[in-house]
């Protein structure tokens, strides 16, 4: 965004008094170019800057009659553009003055609603400003070259007779430096190479932040393309303006000759150091025994790198993080003694390509294990950072110089396990956001203001979720509530707190199980996987507590809801809606929170469809009006293969709306029918006796209790099985399916697990008890053919109408005598009859054992059939 671009939306009576002598009507028609011309940079009335003045009068002259050409402006524009060249011809540097004078005025209006200016208006600013000092340069490098051609030129003419102060009167009158005015000269000029050589420095370091900043996701628009070709012109004159001292060395003397070469020297190491960097940064958070790649490039290299027999190669080892810091303060010597970690395939050429006109060296690592050093204090392993250093020894042409290059990586935090991922991005997020440009290795402040946190956490939020639909004001008030635990101050308080690291992600939140970080990361993870859309569409109001939702909903007509993040849980999403009753009352309801699991199992949107109650979306939006656009289509009818559809749909029950178990559910005469259990045993039957039973199935093993259900609600035209407590003693001798293998004392716990069969639910009862009458009969086809009996001879054939649940033998009894028979057994079952007794074994039926049917486990007998011995 230009500047032109917001003051142009601005009232142009704010900006009358700037424009008294330069027309305003002309800066409407040079917009952004005028911005585009280092104005403010051109300071002085050398011949430098009234050569610059004169070459951006005719520039901005040229413009404006295109402009007025291509636009058909009145007459009254060519005649301001005739004047304004009448008036600045004579004296250029004068509209320098006046057009720096307007923009700086533009910019203070601009800082003064806004406070601050566009990003890139900063980053073109620093352009022309390092564009002007190289051309400055590059004029200081003609002007000694000329005076060293002039002075030579009046000594051969002379023989070599005249004096310097005679040459310098005949030089004089062109408006030249004298040939005694040369050693101030060359200091000026590398005054001005040190100076340029620190803009480019700066660069890389803005650059360098910027690609941190870029791990919070932040956007890298500066690219190395750029601040290659700056840094090579920068040294095409370095070698142009050496070579010209090197030339007058008899002019500058003994002593200033080495100073000055001893400066020319460290300019360019600091550059050649500098333009050795990490393009593409390793994983911040890096496991162990996991592959990483990362790329480092040698901007100077095309230019400067000399034709080597064998190519250079370039090291990657990990280094602690007090080892970065003794490599960046020069305590140690340019070989690492030690590395902390072993990579593999840590050795790469450093490749030049003619075409695209790099230098890089691209590494695909393995990090095999990590050497943990001594932490400070509280520190855990997920807050030791360390670093990758690339290293390598290069020599340069034309000078053969040889040079150690190294750089450090971001730092880097070493997990060994995925549960540590999320403490080891908030170590990471926290040094990306705070860190200073030119630190000591990797020190970064405890303590930050609660407004640079905020833009972090928007910065992220954004990044990870891909939205360009950010936090709210609210969002950052609820986000300060939760950090700091208070809920009594305004959105003013806060914004002169500060927040630390403890707060951030080392103290847990009170009442809860996790730190800040915990819940906002599974926020975002959650919100990234499942609810972007909904997000980016602003339905989910998100970041808000449970009291300020009751607030709102509390007079808002019945149905209305909102989604908000939970307060309790990590990575969940409630719907909190109002329910007024018909007293009037209302009364604010919040769903069991969504998980990401339960969202990709039924969308958010489809479960808001299924809600009934649900109506409005806060403040008065109907849902289908907002979520209509997330509803997935239903499937009806059949299938491709001839399948009936089905769906998954989500209820809700109102706490006002649950009745106790047994009251809901089925038709009314479910609820009266007759209930009765399984067989079990008698309450008398004690363990010591039940040995002596149970030894033939299976040797005593460890009973282990089993739940049993209490009870639900039964479903729409089904009947609800209950278990009974004992059941009487004629039914167990009369029936041969009532083994004592089969009979259990209903207070002793039994473990089927010992028999090798899961137990049947405790609800299982064959249709044929009920007064309804039997269910029909399955079809043979369908049922597996299984031996389930271990001597088969032994069986005797099943009658052709004997119900499937009854063991070969059996006969069902009338129906009045099997009435008379349940009567029976419900009136022993309320008081204690006679000890058990096993029946007699039958010669015909065989003993039940493991492969037969488990502890008190009637089974359906699917390996008989009628007329199969």
């Amino acid at each position: 965004m230009s500047l032109w671009s917001i003051v142009s939306q601005m009232p142009p009576e704010e900006f009358s008094s700037l424009f008294t002598e330069f027309p305003y009507s002309l800066r409407c028609l040079l917009a952004d170019w005028l911005e585009n011309q280092p104005w403010e940079f051109l300071h002085g009335s050398d011949a430098f800057c009234t050569s610059m003045a004169t070459g951006m009068l005719s520039a901005m002259l040229e413009k404006l009659r295109s402009a007025t050409s291509s636009d058909g402006h009145p007459c009254q524009i060519l005649q301001q553009v005739s004047s304004l060249e009448s008036t600045y011809r004579r004296d250029p540097l004068r509209l320098v003055a006046v057009l720096r004078g307007i923009l700086e005025g533009e910019k203070a209006a601009v800082l003064k609603r806004d406070r601050h200016l566009p990003l890139s208006f900063h980053r073109r600013q620093e352009e022309l400003k390092f564009g002007l000092g190289l051309q400055r340069l590059q004029h200081r490098v003609h002007e000694i070259q000329a005076l060293r051609e002039r002075s030579s030129q009046l000594r051969d003419s002379a023989g070599g007779s005249l004096p310097p102060t005679v040459r310098d009167l005949q030089l004089k009158p062109e408006g030249q430096p004298t040939e005694s005015e040369l050693p101030a000269l060359v200091l000026e000029a590398t005054k001005e190479l040190e100076a340029a050589k620190q803009q480019v420095l700066k660069r890389m370091q803005i650059w360098k932040r910027q690609q941190q900043l870029a791990g919070n996701g932040a956007v890298c628009e500066e690219h190395l393309g750029p601040l290659q070709k700056r840094c090579e012109s920068l040294v095409e004159v370095y070698f142009q303006l050496q070579q010209q001292v090197l030339a007058a060395s008899a002019e500058l003397g003994p002593e200033l000759l080495p100073r000055l070469l001893e400066r020319f020297a460290e300019v360019l190491s600091s550059l050649v150091k500098s333009s050795f960097l990490v393009e593409k940064q390793p994983p911040q958070v890096l496991k162990t025994q996991t592959k990483f790649q990362a790329s480092v490039r040698f901007l100077l290299g095309p230019r400067l790198l000399k034709a080597a027999a064998k190519p250079y190669m370039v090291r990657a080892d990990m280094v602690t993080e007090k080892q970065a810091r003794e490599l960046a303060l020069g305590a140690c010597s340019n070989a690492l003694s030690e590395s902390t970690g072993e990579i593999m395939h840590n050795m790469v050429a450093l490749e030049t390509n003619p075409t695209s006109a790099t230098c890089c060296a691209n590494f695909k690592n393995l990090l095999k294990k990590i050497k943990r050093c001594e932490r400070k204090g509280s520190e855990s392993v997920t807050e030791e950072k360390c670093a990758v250093l690339f290293s390598t020894t290069v020599a340069l042409s034309p000078s053969n110089l040889t040079i150690h290059l190294q750089v450090l990586s971001l730092p880097i935090v070493v997990i060994v396990h995925g549960n540590q991922d999320n403490n080891a991005k908030a170590t990471v997020l926290w040094d990306n956001a705070f860190s200073e440009i030119d630190r000591v290795p990797f020190m970064v402040a405890e303590r930050v203001p609660w407004e640079k946190m905020c833009d972090t956490l928007n910065l992220k939020f954004m990044s990870e979720v891909q939205t360009t639909k950010g936090l709210l004001k609210d969002h950052y008030f609820f986000l300060a509530q939760k950090i700091f635990n208070d809920h009594s101050a305004s959105p003013e308080d806060f914004q002169n707190r500060s927040v630390s690291w403890a707060q951030f992600n080392k103290e847990i939140l009170p009442g809860r199980g996790f730190t800040f970080w915990q819940w906002f990361d599974g926020v975002l993870d959650l919100t990234k996987r499942c609810l972007k859309s909904y997000w980016s569409d602003r339905l989910i109001m998100g970041f808000i507590s449970k009291q300020y939702v009751c607030k709102l909903l509390s007079t808002q007509p019945d149905g209305t809801f909102l989604l908000r993040f939970s307060d309790s849980e990590i990575g969940g999403v409630t719907i909190a809606h109002i329910i007024r009753g018909k007293d009037g009352t209302s009364q604010v309801e919040n769903i069991q929170p969504f998980s990401a699991k339960d969202l990709s199992i039924r969308s958010l949107g489809d479960r808001i469809r299924d809600l009934g109650q649900l109506r409005n979306l806060y403040p008065n939006t109907p849902k289908d009006q907002a979520f209509g656009s997330h509803y997935n289509k239903e499937q009806t009818g059949k299938d491709g293969r001839g399948y009936v559809s089905t769906a998954i749909k989500m209820t809700v029950e109102s706490e006002r709306e649950q009745q106790p178990p047994g009251t809901t559910g089925g038709p009314p005469e479910a609820a009266a029918a007759q209930m009765f259990g399984l067989p079990v045993l008698r309450p008398e039957l004690q363990h010591d006796s039940l040995q002596t039973v149970l030894s033939p199935i299976c040797p005593p093993v460890p009973f282990c209790a089993q739940p049993v259900p209490s009870g639900y609600p039964a479903g729409e035209g089904s009947v609800s099985m209950m278990v009974s407590d004992s059941i009487g003693s004629s039914f167990a001798s009369t029936s041969p399916m009532l083994s004592p293998a089969l009979a259990m004392d209903p207070a002793l716990p039994h473990c089927p697990e010992a028999f090798g069969n899961p137990p049947l639910p405790m609800n299982f009862m064959p249709s044929q008890f009920l007064p309804s009458g039997p269910s029909p009969e399955p079809q043979d086809e369908e049922m597996p053919e299984m031996g389930l009996f271990p001597s088969p001879p032994l069986l005797e054939p099943q009658p052709q109408g004997s119900p499937r649940w009854m063991v070969p033998g059996m006969e069902l009894p009338p129906n009045s005598d099997f009435d008379q028979f349940l009567e029976e057994m419900s009136l022993e079952g309320s008081s204690l009859g006679p000890p058990f007794t096993a029946p007699p074994p039958r010669s015909t039926y065989p003993s039940p054992g493991p492969s037969c049917w488990g502890l008190a486990e009637p089974r359906w007998d699917d390996g008989v059939r009628p007329g199969q011995a």
